[in-house]
């Protein structure tokens, strides 16, 4: 097997690089290795090389949703952001590499006086994270917009995924199984300039009044388990501002946990175990959390 340095020397690398750089969380230890893959040739050779060098990876976008180990990961973190993020609007459909901001693509949708995506404007992933998991706020989710995507297999087989294709739930789609998607198109609806900008403004300024974004998250933290407000349950347990090492339960809205310095993996572990159990023991209802922890 090959040392790490040599069957990477040919891509944008960044060694020991620590991973509370790229979450929005700003926790998480060192990757042996973080590559960014400029285009979807520069994906197909990483993934040869790293399946004939049996060297572990997994994908992240702009790291909304992550919270990593303090010890980091052993093996390669491929990211798609800015590196992959071209954008393409014709007539009603917005195509979209997966590395796009999902919020600049609504932007953009906007622009174009073309409705369906204010709900995303606020959503700090990517598109092709949005993809991943189905991504919503407010009245939509990704699957409702949704015409279709380029995925690429871990094999480096690239196939057109359609919407009965990608199994839409609830914060999940058929991408969680295996898979990376490279883009994805959007089918949205002729609208008003004004009346778009009045209802995305109209959302931001309730994510500004009602969530923390001033600290460091990952966003909603647990599901919604159905016929329940997750933020309603957590403050009735008394949990609002309730803190284990740096992690907090936000002040501001009991549905996120806050790094208010310095919090740890563990401390925001430790937090989502203390919550779900209080929730279970005063409500009897189970919160199933909604970021992807990777260990």
């Amino acid at each position: 097997m090959r040392s790490l340095h040599d069957a990477l020397q040919n891509f944008d690398v960044l060694y020991d690089e620590p991973l509370r750089r790229h979450t929005s969380f700003k926790i998480g230890g060192p990757a042996d290795a973080l590559v960014l893959p400029g285009s979807r040739d520069d994906l197909h050779r990483l993934l040869d090389i790293l399946k004939k060098e049996n060297i572990r990876f997994m994908i992240m976008g702009n790291g909304s949703n992550l919270l990593f180990s303090d010890s980091g990961y052993r093996g390669i973190v491929i990211k798609i952001n800015r590196n992959m993020s071209d954008i393409c609007i014709s007539e009603n459909k917005v195509g979209a590499q997966a590395g796009a901001l999902l919020s600049y693509t609504a932007s953009e949708a906007m622009k174009a006086g073309l409705t369906g995506l204010e709900f995303a404007s606020g959503i700090p992933g990517t598109v092709g994270g949005a993809v991943f998991m189905n991504a919503g706020a407010y009245d939509g989710e990704i699957k409702n917009v949704f015409l279709c995507a380029e995925v690429m297999s871990d094999n480096g087989d690239i196939t057109e995924i359609n919407t009965e294709g990608m199994k839409f739930s609830y914060r999940h789609s058929i991408i969680q199984e295996g898979g990376i998607v490279l883009s994805s198109v959007f089918c949205l609806q002729a609208g008003e300039y004004q009346k778009i900008k009045a209802k995305t403004d109209g959302f931001t300024e309730s994510r500004r009044s009602k969530q923390p974004l001033e600290m460091p998250s990952a966003g909603s933290v647990f599901k919604r388990p159905p016929g329940y407000f997750t933020g309603q349950l957590i403050m009735d347990c008394g949990l609002r501002g309730y803190s284990i090492g740096g992690a907090q339960v936000s002040e501001k809205h009991c549905g996120f946990i806050v790094n208010k310095g310095g919090a740890t993996c563990d401390d925001v572990r430790r937090l989502i175990e203390f919550i779900q159990n209080a929730v279970y023991s005063k409500f009897n209802v189970s919160l199933v959390p909604e970021i992807r922890i990777i260990a």
